[in-house]
C-alpha cells in the first residue's frame, strides 16, 4: 500500500477515531482493490478511506447514519457505473460480515461513486508508462509517489 495512504490509516486508528478492526478491514478492501489493477493511493482514495471507515465506525458504536435518497444526478451516475455499483454492494457485505455494520443503501451509493472515479483512473502502473512515453520534458515537474505520475503540480487528476 502507498505510504501516504498507509499513514492516514494509521492516523486514524492511533488517534482513536477509528477501531482497530475497522481500520484492517478497510485497508484489506483498498489492498484487494489494488491488486485488481486499480490505482489506489492517497490522491486517488484518500477521501474514500475517511469516508468508509468514519462511516462503518459509526455503525459499530451504534450510531445512526442518516439515509437520504439519491438525487436525479447521483441516480444518472451511479445507472452509468453498474460495476462499480456491484462491488460497493460486494464491499458492504463483506463489512457487515466481518464487522456487523450495515451500510444503509446511501452509504454503498456513496461508495459506489467513489469506486467508479477509481476506475476512471488510469491502472496502477499505466500512469507512469504514459508518462514517459509522452513526457517532453517541458514542465515535467511531478509529485512523485502520490500517483500523480504524468500530471504537472496543480493539475487536476
Amino acid at each position: 500500500m502507498e505510504e501516504k495512504l498507509a499513514l492516514r490509516i494509521q492516523l486514524f486508528r492511533e488517534s482513536g477515531q477509528v477501531r482497530a478492526e475497522v481500520a484492517e478491514f478497510v485497508q484489506g478492501e483498498l489492498e484487494a482493490l489494488a491488486r485488481s489493477g486499480r490505482s489506489v493511493c492517497e490522491e486517488t482514495a484518500g477521501v474514500l478511506t475517511s469516508h468508509l471507515m468514519m462511516a462503518l465506525n459509526r455503525l459499530q458504536n451504534g450510531e445512526a447514519i442518516e439515509e437520504f435518497p439519491a438525487d436525479e444526478h447521483v441516480a444518472a451516475e451511479l445507472a452509468a457505473v453498474p460495476e462499480a455499483v456491484e462491488l460497493a454492494r460486494q464491499i458492504a457485505g463483506r463489512a457487515e460480515q466481518t464487522l456487523g455494520a450495515l451500510l444503509p443503501h446511501s452509504e454503498v451509493n456513496f461508495l459506489a461513486l467513489h469506486l467508479a472515479v477509481l476506475d476512471r483512473r488510469p491502472p496502477a502502473g499505466k500512469a507512469v508508462h504514459a508518462a514517459q512515453t509522452t513526457d517532453t520534458g517541458a514542465g515535467a515537474d511531478t509529485e512523485a509517489g502520490t500517483g500523480t505520475q504524468g500530471q504537472q503540480k496543480g493539475d487536476q487528476p
